[in-house]
């Protein structure tokens, strides 16, 4: 019997948002508006680097022109080249190149409605090039893949609605309301940049729950952001858990068709400079309702693959993300240069997820050389371990299938852990255009024990118009 929620939580969604807004907007506006003082907080060298200029307003100026009627926005085009130089699981030489341009704005709705802290926000990206190294020779296909080395890989050549919603602030500043077409890169798991070309070690690792999705997918939802101090945030919502968001048909759709149920986050985030120096933390917790399938078990109890019943089913599925980014030191005559460390972690339900469990850690510097301070140079190595339910679940296939020999086409890969690693320099060449030359080592791809270690070199470049 589906519950509540598991057809189409959009009406639901919707009222909830509503509702909640008509109720706490008279009560938040009376109420008291003063405020703790808060020192501005500088996360540059974390890399959370501000817009420094770009090529429109340079030739056009063409964003004072729309900041005058309250309309900001960003658009960027973002190129990845990878090259396997040697190893992995096709050994035969080939570059493969993706790019995406991107569209993110936010209409100030203040200066035209007169509702006070408020704006409509927007994402539209375009993704052009279904290429991936990945899984053309660093991976087994078999198995699927674990990381990429080009992360703006979406799986297709696509233009997407990656978000369209109303914001509210009350309380100045204090707390902030979102609803609509939502993305969780709008509120959760944002401590750590995507910075590096390897997915592994782009962001956080809240996407490794397979149930919400990043960047460029939409998802209807509700979201509330309450800041209890100068330092510490509380992040939560309720999202509609929809499979079918990825999808091509869904790209600019409003339906909740193939909706599962819904995803309730929580998270805590922490900025502070109690170690003398800007850190930001975070603590965070995934919930679903939406039925997840067993990677081994059926409904009798035994293998699924052999139970007439079908794979076991779960409802209510839990998923754990935490993580840092932290300064560590800060060159003498310009704060905006220094060396920071940055470290993530998820772990996943394995009963249903491929993944046990996902970490990186990573060193970037802002301004290692004094004829280049806005240049960066930075180190991250990420190791990601397999679920042993679904490494149980290939395991039996195999035997089913009488196959024991790797090079057999009837052999389920058994995968278990991978090591994988980049290092990039970043040449900033005009404020509109970054140039970043990278090498990545991939450590048993895919988690593949048969599968040669891999080296890759490639080229990402971004440029902000």
């Amino acid at each position: 019997m589906p519950t509540l929620f598991s057809t189409n939580p959009r009406p639901f969604l919707l009222a909830l948002g509503l509702t909640l807004g008509v109720l706490l907007s008279p009560a938040i506006a009376q109420a008291d508006s003063g405020r703790d003082d808060i020192p501005a907080w500088n996360g540059t060298v974390l890399g959370f680097e501000p817009q420094a200029g770009d090529l429109l307003s340079r030739r056009l100026g063409l964003r004072q022109a729309l900041q005058a009627f309250g309309f900001e926005y960003q658009l960027a085009h973002i190129s990845q080249t990878a090259y396997n130089a040697k190893g992995g699981y096709n050994t035969d030489k080939k570059a493969e190149y993706i790019d995406q341009f991107s569209l993110t704005f936010t209409q100030n709705l203040e200066m035209l409605t007169g509702i006070p802290d408020a704006a409509i926000e927007g994402n539209i990206v375009n993704r052009n090039h279904d290429n991936n190294l990945t899984s053309t020779r660093l991976q087994d296909p078999r198995v699927g893949f674990n990381d990429l080395a080009q992360e703006s890989w979406g799986g297709q050549s696509i233009t997407r609605l990656g978000w369209l919603n109303f914001r509210r602030s009350f309380l100045d500043g204090k707390l902030q309301w979102r609803i609509g077409l939502m993305n969780k890169v709008q509120d959760f798991d944002q401590i750590i940049p995507c910075d590096f070309q390897m997915l592994s070690l782009c962001g956080g690792k809240s996407a490794d729950s397979g149930t919400w999705y990043n960047w460029n997918v939409h998802y209807w939802g509700s979201t509330v952001q309450y800041r209890l101090t100068p330092e510490l945030t509380l992040l939560t919502g309720l999202l509609e858990q929809n499979p079918q968001a990825p999808s091509r048909s869904h790209a600019w759709s409003v339906s909740t068709d193939g909706s599962r149920g819904i995803l309730l986050p929580l998270e805590a985030e922490w900025r502070t400079r109690r170690f003398g120096l800007p850190g930001i933390y975070s603590l965070g917790l995934l919930y679903t309702n939406a039925k997840q399938t067993d990677l081994y078990l059926g409904q009798s109890g035994g293998p699924g693959a052999v139970d007439p019943a079908g794979y076991r089913q779960y409802r209510n599925t839990w998923f754990l993300y935490t993580g840092f980014n932290q300064q560590l030191t800060r060159h003498a005559d310009n704060v905006n240069r220094g060396l920071s460390m940055s470290w993530s972690l998820s772990l996943a339900d394995q009963r249903s997820n491929k993944s046990r469990y996902s970490s990186s850690l990573a060193l970037r510097y802002r301004g290692p050389f004094d004829a280049r301070p806005n240049d960066w140079l930075a180190l991250g190595v990420a190791k990601m371990q397999g679920s042993a339910n679904f490494r149980r679940g290939q395991n039996f296939l195999n035997q089913q299938n009488e196959a024991e020999d790797y090079s057999d086409p009837r052999y389920a890969p058994l995968p278990e852990s991978s090591v994988n690693a980049e290092l990039y320099y970043r040449f900033k060449a005009t404020p509109w255009l970054e140039l970043q030359p990278l090498i990545q080592y991939w450590g048993r791809p895919g988690g593949i024990a048969q599968t040669s270690d891999a080296w890759v070199v490639g080229l990402k470049t971004a440029i902000n118009f």
